[in-house]
């Protein structure tokens, strides 16, 4: 039987994917928190709804896009307002959506999308659907994605998440719209 050349590169390339899901699933159990609950403080409580209930009369914040926010076809994710547009080629957003953000965020500049992930289990246990990474520094990965569950992350929570999480239709939304390479822009 004659012997193949390819068989080498297979062998090659399998054990490079191999490590790079060992390393990966090494993250995430690095990043796990220890005891995952199903539901995350604030995100479906009475606490969570008497807070939104108490907040209605208060002044809203705008939704309008941040000024100086880039130009182009992108991601604008708004720190303090804790809100995300998605903006076309035109310059107008074509969809705008409160997030819930993780204890750490990315210091405010300009990223690209660097990959996606149909779903998974996110940095903080849940699993999550339509991931959209964008940065990663000091061991936290900043990305966009939905929990299946509809959980919100606990922005109080002594584990350093990158996560932003959005509601389903949002993350269907946000999957749909931003493709690796998009830039994504973070204000304050």
């Amino acid at each position: 039987m004659p012997r193949s050349s390819t068989g080498p590169a297979v062998a090659v390339l399998t054990a490079a994917a191999l490590g790079v899901v060992g390393f990966l699933g090494y993250q995430a159990a690095a990043t796990a928190p220890d005891h995952p609950t199903q539901a995350r403080p604030g995100s479906h409580s009475a606490e969570s709804k008497k807070k939104d209930k108490d907040d209605a009369g208060s002044k809203k914040k705008s939704t309008a896009l941040p000024a100086r926010s880039g130009s182009g076809v992108r991601v604008v994710y708004a720190l303090g307002d804790k809100r995300v547009w998605l903006v076309g080629a035109d310059g107008k957003a074509s969809r705008t959506f409160e997030v819930g953000p993780s204890p750490a965020s990315p210091d405010p500049g300009t990223y690209t999308v660097t990959s996606r992930n149909k779903g998974g289990v996110g940095s903080d246990g849940v699993q999550v659907e339509h991931v959209v990474v964008f940065h990663s520094e000091g061991g936290v990965v900043f990305g966009f994605s939905a929990a299946v569950d509809g959980s919100m992350p606990d922005p109080n929570a002594r584990k350093r998440t990158g996560a932003v999480r959005e509601s389903r239709a949002d993350g269907t939304a946000m999957w749909e719209f931003a493709q690796v390479d998009m830039k994504v822009v973070v204000v304050p």
